[in-house]
């Protein structure tokens, strides 16, 4: 949303906000070169920037990413990774992610939903060891 004067400065600072790792900027960084009416539009460098939001939790960015997966945008269709990102970014709240994961499970086969479901489980499982390692405490313990 720059002024066209502007926007290489915008890409600039961006960039570097990128390099530093914000997630934000990842993100602003992936929509810009996702969007269709870009002169720039890279579906490589916007897979990459929402790879990057979407390892930092980024329900948006796991969003676009989980819908590249399942078009096949800049990357061979991929049902169960398309599956395993939406149903994490709607965990992340990413609104509609739950209804394009359901989308996306319409057109996966029963043995691929398996694969899908037991690979959610296992960073389930992951997560919650991990908060127990933390504190040391149960992750199901009422918090202090």
């Amino acid at each position: 949303n720059t002024q066209p004067d502007s926007q290489a400065e915008a890409l600039s600072a961006c960039q570097k906000q990128a390099d530093d790792g914000d997630a934000q900027a990842q993100y602003e960084l992936g929509e810009y070169f996702h969007d269709s009416k870009n002169p720039a539009r890279d579906l490589n460098k916007a897979l990459s920037y929402f790879e990057k939001a979407s390892l930092q939790g980024h329900a948006q960015a796991q969003f676009q990413l989980g819908n590249m997966f399942f078009k096949g945008e800049g990357v061979p269709a991929n049902n169960v990774q398309a599956y395993i990102v939406l149903k994490m970014a709607a965990v992340n709240g990413a609104e509609d992610a739950l209804d394009t994961a359901d989308e996306v499970a319409e057109h996966m086969q029963r043995d691929e939903l398996e694969v899908a479901t037991q690979v959610l489980g296992q960073i389930f499982r992951n997560y919650l060891q991990e908060l127990q390692s933390a504190d040391g405490r149960s992750p199901f313990s009422p918090l202090p």
